[in-house]
């Protein structure tokens, strides 16, 4: 069956606002609840869907890939189609559905523990941000693969403090605000909406003494260059994972990641599709009707003899194989080359070209009343 564009999913326009995301999603949350619809299997597919649909568009990162790429701008991103992981999705649970929050995070295997609503457990740091990183390459880098050097800054751990966010000898206190909880709570009608505690941003503590360099978040910004691996045969659109190389999270927190989207230049030459390679070969008139052989540069610029067969029509393909683009995860195998014979017929004849082509027209018994061939023979 195929999936559905996720904001056709939630009911809401493509430029909608994070809050009108988060209304559509509760409410088709609430209509479809597995435990309001028990033993139906089509409630729970549409609870699945909206809730995947949420975990793309709410993500600022994963909603610009997906108005870009489509759903291949976030495959394999989690929550992505077909990921089954929901778990960032469910982070901010607490904020919208309050108590039933714990219920949808187990049903989808998220995790049982005890979470704030900003998706760190409480007391505990939280996890740093992702970062982006936007290069373009040339073709036959993607084709071949390559090394690429990238200048970025991110949060890291603060020397100062360690991280910690505390000056030395000083530790930290339980929030006066939630006494420890991380969050607050207010009840509105039929929901129990929780949010997260304004003055410890969810952890449950505070800092007694922050540290003066980075006034208590732990992070500090820094400047950093990386060496990037981009793989034969990776495809315009993709993005490469670099795990730990994001934000690091505020007072010891895991840090994010950062992902390299790439962007492949054209070729003069040549097309891609998939793994296959496709270039245009122009030919003489007289080369396509008596044959020929012709040398064709391929992408790794070795030269490939071509032979044309006499009477080779316009737009004959002929393949080339194993010439193509190595496959990703198996850089020994490789596509096809695909070569498309352009027959050039010359504008401007000499008088005596002209002589000779009407002699040979004559001999072959040119038809001055050709019948019409269909379309769909060509």
């Amino acid at each position: 069956m195929a999936k559905r564009d996720y904001y056709e999913v939630l009911g809401i326009p493509r430029g909608a606002s994070k809050d009108d995301i988060k209304k559509a999603y509760r409410k088709l949350a609430v209509q479809f609840h597995p435990d309001k619809n028990p033993g139906d299997s089509a409630a729970e597919e549409k609870f699945k869907e909206a809730t995947e649909a949420y975990e793309i568009l709410a993500s600022d990162q994963k909603r610009q890939a997906y108005d870009q790429f489509g759903f291949a701008g976030v495959e394999g991103m989690a929550g992505g189609p077909g990921s089954g992981d929901f778990s960032s999705a469910f982070r901010d649970f607490d904020d919208i559905f309050g108590d039933f929050s714990g219920f949808f995070g187990s049903f989808f295997g998220g995790g049982g523990g005890s979470r704030t609503g900003s998706g760190r457990r409480r007391g505990g740091p939280a996890r740093g941000a992702d970062l982006r990183y936007d290069i373009q390459i040339s073709f036959k880098d993607a084709v071949f693969g390559t090394k690429v050097e990238v200048s970025y800054t991110r949060g890291v751990s603060c020397d100062s403090c360690n991280g910690t966010g505390s000056e030395a000898g000083s530790g930290r206190k339980t929030c006066p605000t939630c006494q420890g909880a991380g969050q607050v709570r207010q009840s509105s009608g039929f929901f129990s909406i929780a949010s997260v505690c304004p003055t410890c941003k969810g952890e449950g503590t505070v800092v007694e003494n922050p540290c003066k360099k980075c006034r208590g978040t732990g992070t500090e910004k820094k400047s950093q260059r990386i060496k990037v691996t981009i793989p034969a045969g990776i495809e315009d659109g993709k993005r490469i994972n670099i795990p730990g190389q994001g934000e690091a999270g505020p007072r010891g927190g895991e840090p994010g990641d950062l992902y390299v989207f790439i962007q492949v230049q054209p070729h003069e030459y040549y097309e891609r599709d998939g793994n296959d390679v496709y270039c245009v070969i122009p030919v003489d008139m007289m080369q396509a009707a008596l044959g020929t052989e012709l040398f064709v540069p391929t992408l790794d610029d070795k030269k490939i003899k071509v032979k044309i067969e006499p009477g080779t029509q316009n737009g004959k393909m002929l393949r080339i194989k194993g010439e193509g683009v190595p496959h990703l995860h198996n850089s020994g195998k490789r596509g096809d080359l695909y070569i498309k014979v352009q027959v050039n017929i010359p504008q401007r004849l000499s008088a005596r070209s002209k002589s000779l082509l009407e002699e040979v027209a004559k001999n072959e018994g040119q038809n001055a009343s050709p019948s019409p061939i269909r379309l769909r023979d060509l």
